[in-house]
C-alpha cells in the first residue's frame, strides 16, 4: 500500500493525462517509485469521460491509430497498463469528408484501399495522389527519426538530426501546404489532403507536413480503433501500474511551484504549503505551461525559456456535447468521424464566433464506436460537434472565473450554441430531431481544465519550429526537471504517449530497452 505521509520519491509527475500516466507507468515499470499529482478530482486528463443526465462523453478521445495486435504503439500501451486495454476496430472506413458542395468522400484504409479510393474520385489527379501516398509514408518515417533524439544527450541528438538532415528538411521544415501545393493545383483534391489537420490541430499553411503525416497516416496500416469501455480504460489500467510498484497517484493537488537546491529541482510544494521531495520531477502539464506555472523568474536558462516561449499556441475549439434517443445510424450516425468544410476550403477556423457560420467541424459518434455502450430501452447515444476556432472569440471573458463571467457570456455561449447547433442540423438533419441534452463547452473550458495557454487543446502549435525545436527535449536543462507529453513528441494521445516514454527513458535509460524490444 502506497504512504500517503512518504516526502521523498523516485520522481514526481505533475499531471495525469498520458503523457504523465505513460511516463510514472515506465518508471515504475523499471522499479522505481513514483508520485503522481493530478489538480482535479478525476485522474486521466482529456482521456477522462464525464457524464449528463444518463449520458456519458469521452473528452479527448474520437478514435486511435497503431493499436491494432502488434503494432508498435500497442506494445508499449500494453507493457504500461497493468492489464491491457481491449481495443476494438472501427472497420475500413475511418473518416468521411463534406468538402463544400460536393458528394461525401470516405476515407478508407489500408495506404492502397485509400488510394484508390481518390482516383476515382479524381481520375485525372493519379500522379498526384501516388506522390501523396509515398509523402505519407516518407513524412510519417521521419518523424519517427526524430523522437528518440529528444530523449538522448544533446551531442548524440545533434548527431541524429544531422544523419536525417535531407528527410528532416524535405518533410519537416515545410507546412503541408507547401507539400499539398507541389503536387497539385486542383482545389477539391488538396482540400481532401489537408482535411484531417484537426487530428494534431496545425493549420495546413502552418504545420510541419511531417507532423501531418505522422497523424493522418497513422490509420492507414491498421485502421481505427476503439477502447471498450471508453477512454477511462487509460486510467483504469495504468494507474494500478504505478500503485502495485509502491507508488501513488493524487487527485484534487495543486503543484504550487518546484522546489530548488541550488540549480536543481528537488521537488515540489503543493497549494497547501506541502513540500514533497523527489529525485526527478517530470511535468506533464506542458512545456509553456511549466516555465509560466512552476518556475522562478530568476531561475536562468533565459534562452531556453524564450526558444518555448517564441512558439506559439495550437488552436482552440467549441465542443457542442449532443444526447440522443433513438436509433441514430438509422438516421445518419456513423462510426466514422465526418469531417465538414462548407466553404471547400480547408485552412479555415471559426474567427466570427457566436454568429457567423463556422468553416471547419468535426462529427464524431463516441456511444457506436464502443461495444461496451448499452444504450437501453430508450436507445440513449452520445455525440460531439466541435468546431475548430480562434481564441480571440473568448479572449474577452479570459480573467473572469468560471461562475463569474456576467450575462454578457452566457448569451455569448447561448448564442454559439445555437450556431452550431443549426450547423449540425443543416448536415444531419434527422439526427438532430433525435437530440434530447446539449451542453456547449468553449475554449475557456479547455483552460479551466488543462491550463493550457489559449485554450490549446493540443498545446504548442505544430510548425516546422515546434518539430525541430531543441528545447523541447525531454530533459531540460535544469537538473532534475523532464517534460514530457504532447510537446515532447506530438498532439493526440498517441504522441503524447510516446512524449511520457521519453520522458521516462530521460530518467532512467532502462525504458530504452522496451524501445529497443
Amino acid at each position: 500500500m502506497a504512504d500517503s505521509q512518504k516526502t521523498h520519491w523516485d520522481a514526481i509527475v505533475i499531471g495525469s493525462g498520458i503523457g504523465g500516466m505513460a511516463a510514472a507507468a515506465a518508471l515504475s515499470r523499471v522499479g522505481r517509485k513514483v508520485l503522481m499529482l493530478e489538480q482535479h478530482q478525476t485522474l486521466g486528463g482529456l482521456t477522462h469521460s464525464f457524464s449528463r443526465d444518463g449520458f456519458t462523453w469521452d473528452v479527448g478521445v474520437h478514435y486511435l491509430s497503431e493499436m491494432a495486435p502488434g503494432d508498435r504503439m500497442r506494445d508499449l500501451l500494453d507493457w504500461l497498463c497493468d492489464t491491457p486495454i481491449e481495443f476494438v476496430s472501427l472497420g475500413s472506413i475511418y473518416d468521411t469528408l463534406h468538402i463544400g458542395s460536393a458528394a461525401p468522400l470516405s476515407l478508407s484504409r489500408p495506404y492502397e484501399a485509400q488510394e484508390r479510393d481518390l482516383k476515382d474520385r479524381f481520375p485525372d489527379q493519379a500522379e498526384a495522389i501516388e506522390a501523396w501516398t509515398r509523402a505519407l509514408r516518407d513524412g510519417h518515417e521521419a518523424m519517427y527519426k526524430i523522437f528518440p533524439t529528444r530523449a538522448m544527450p544533446e551531442f548524440v541528438g545533434d548527431m541524429l538530426d544531422w544523419w536525417n538532415r535531407r528527410a528532416i528538411a524535405k518533410w519537416c521544415a515545410r507546412t503541408t501546404k507547401e507539400v499539398i501545393d507541389d503536387l497539385t493545383d486542383d482545389p477539391e483534391l488538396a482540400a481532401v489532403m489537408a482535411a484531417q489537420w484537426g487530428d494534431h490541430g496545425g493549420r495546413p499553411s502552418k504545420a510541419s507536413f511531417a507532423i501531418h503525416a505522422l497523424i493522418a497516416g497513422a490509420y492507414l496500416p491498421s485502421g481505427s480503433w476503439y477502447p471498450v469501455g471508453g477512454s477511462a480504460a487509460y486510467a483504469e489500467r495504468i494507474i494500478p501500474t504505478i500503485t502495485k510498484n509502491g507508488g501513488e497517484a493524487r487527485a484534487g493537488v495543486r503543484v504550487e511551484g518546484l522546489l530548488f537546491d541550488g540549480d536543481a529541482v528537488v521537488g515540489v510544494r503543493t497549494e497547501d504549503g506541502a513540500e514533497i521531495r523527489a529525485n526527478a520531477v517530470i511535468s506533464d502539464i506542458g512545456a509553456r505551461e511549466t516555465i509560466d506555472a512552476l518556475l522562478p523568474e530568476d531561475c536562468g536558462h533565459e534562452d531556453w525559456i524564450a526558444e518555448i516561449r517564441a512558439l506559439p499556441s495550437s488552436i482552440a475549439h467549441f465542443t457542442l456535447f449532443l444526447g440522443f434517443e433513438g436509433d441514430i445510424e438509422a438516421a445518419g450516425a456513423t462510426k466514422a468521424n465526418h469531417w465538414i468544410y462548407p466553404t471547400g476550403e480547408a485552412d479555415v477556423i471559426w474567427t466570427d464566433a457566436p454568429d457567423g457560420a463556422p468553416p471547419h467541424m468535426t462529427a464524431s459518434f463516441g456511444s457506436l464506436k464502443n461495444p461496451a455502450h448499452d444504450p437501453g430501452p430508450k436507445q440513449k447515444h452520445m455525440g460531439q460537434f466541435l468546431a475548430w476556432a480562434d481564441w480571440s472569440t473568448v479572449a474577452p471573458w479570459t480573467d473572469r472565473p468560471a461562475g463569474a463571467r456576467g450575462d454578457d457570456y452566457a448569451d455569448f455561449k447561448r448564442r454559439a450554441e445555437e450556431t452550431l447547433m443549426a450547423q449540425f442540423e443543416r448536415y444531419f438533419p434527422d439526427l438532430a430531431k433525435l437530440v434530447v441534452y446539449r451542453e456547449l463547452a468553449t475554449p475557456l473550458s479547455t483552460v479551466a481544465f488543462t491550463g493550457h495557454r489559449k485554450g490549446a487543446f493540443y498545446g504548442l502549435d505544430v510548425t516546422p519550429e515546434r518539430v525541430m525545436c531543441d528545447a523541447l527535449r525531454a530533459k531540460t536543462p535544469i537538473p532534475g526537471l523532464f517534460l514530457a507529453g504532447q510537446d515532447v513528441a506530438s498532439p493526440g494521445i498517441p504522441g503524447a504517449l510516446m512524449g511520457g516514454l521519453l520522458s521516462a527513458a530521460s530518467v532512467d535509460p532502462k525504458v530504452f530497452a522496451k524501445f529497443r524490444g
